[in-house]
């Protein structure tokens, strides 16, 4: 509080003038003039000798501190956009080895399933074969079991047209007669076209 007390008398003071009639502060006088400039020059020489020097180093080091953060800040930045070109890069490449994995995957299966037509069309191919042979013997069966009827149909229609026991001989005759008329080929044919 005493300093508030002492400026407020001085502005008291220059309010209501001194001797000359008009306020000292604005009054010109030689010197306090020359005392004033004589406090800014020594002020201004010490603020040169001690205080610049000291504000000069810390704006120095804040600017250096201030260059040395846009560096960090841009490869910092250049950091990120390598890695970001990485990440692209490797984006890409899982892209295409996934794009290649389907491809193969799809020639695979497809692969897989002409195989498996083809190994369907050889077993089809297989049960055919085996059922034509099998119908093939059935025919040989059945045209053997037509022969041995023919033949004893044969032998009981001779033996009752004449009316006698035939030995083997004439029995063997009669059958080879027999069978070699009757036309086996066309019996064939029959069973073919039944079939």
């Amino acid at each position: 509080m005493d300093s508030f007390t002492d400026i407020a008398t001085l502005v008291v003071a220059a309010t209501e003038g001194g001797e000359e009639g008009g306020s000292f502060l604005v009054s010109p006088n030689v010197g306090l003039m020359l005392w004033t400039l004589i406090a800014f020059g020594v002020s201004m020489l010490i603020l040169k000798k001690f205080a610049f020097p000291l504000i000069g180093e810390a704006l120095d080091r804040r600017r250096e501190a201030i260059d040395e953060s846009l560096r960090s800040a841009e490869k910092t930045k250049e950091d990120a956009e390598a890695l970001l070109e990485e990440y692209r890069a490797r984006l890409k490449e899982a892209r295409e080895q996934a794009e290649d994995i389907v491809a193969r995957s799809r020639k695979a299966a497809d692969a897989q399933l002409e195989e498996a037509k083809g190994a369907a069309r050889e077993y089809t191919e297989e049960q055919r074969a085996a059922t034509l042979r099998e119908i093939e013997a059935a025919k040989q069966l059945a045209l053997d079991d037509i022969r041995k009827e023919v033949a004893d149909l044969t032998v009981i229609a001779t033996e009752k047209v004449t009316r006698k026991s035939l030995d083997d001989a004439d029995h063997r005759r009669l059958i080879e007669d027999a069978l070699s008329e009757v036309d086996f080929s066309a019996l064939a044919g029959s069973e073919e076209g039944r079939s």
